[in-house]
């Protein structure tokens, strides 16, 4: 503990030493009433891009089962296109693909367009997704996440994939 504490005073206030967990905030606010923050220090500024923070909302939906995909109508269409497309265009979208985020320097709020397995209870599903995006948008970016609003855009049924891979993959006209 003594080598913690040395190291400690030589860091400013709320900075964390490599290889230790973040602050736990309870609740919705930051520690002080939103005076603190690790991305705002005496020493400067970390901003996080929207794309970065949509990202591990993205994968943080995507651990919990009973999600079988993200986005909602067009996106969902325009995503599926550009994942066929030669030359990887599509590198990297799919994983925010049905979610968008706002940030601020010390908060997000993140939407998602989920399309849920049948049989998944909904608001159970929800509620999971909702809680593991909190705490790996918390924990990777240092955000206080002020919302996680769900929007099940879907439900998929068994058996949906096979009719959607019995149509013909080469093209119809040439």
């Amino acid at each position: 503990m003594t080598e913690g504490n040395t190291q400690a005073t030589e860091r400013p206030a709320g900075a964390s030493l490599p290889g230790q967990a973040r602050r736990t905030v309870s609740g919705r606010g930051s520690a002080s009433g939103g005076e603190r923050s690790d991305l705002v220090t005496p020493n400067g500024r970390t901003k996080i891009a929207d794309a970065v923070v949509a990202k591990v909302a993205g994968m943080a939906a995507r651990e919990i089962g009973g999600v079988h995909d993200m986005g909602a109508g067009m996106s969902r269409t325009l995503g599926s296109v550009k994942e066929r497309l030669p030359g990887g265009m599509g590198g990297g979208q799919s994983s925010a693909q049905g979610v968008s985020v706002q940030v601020g320097e010390r908060q997000a709020a993140i939407d998602i367009d989920l399309i849920v397995e049948y049989g998944a209870s909904i608001p159970e599903l929800a509620a999971a997704v909702r809680d593991n995006v909190i705490e790996e948008v918390e924990h990777m970016c240092g955000l206080d996440v002020v919302e996680v609003n769900i929007d099940v855009a879907d439900i998929h049924l068994p058996g949906e994939e096979a009719r959607e891979d019995s149509q013909p993959s080469e093209p119809r006209v040439r």
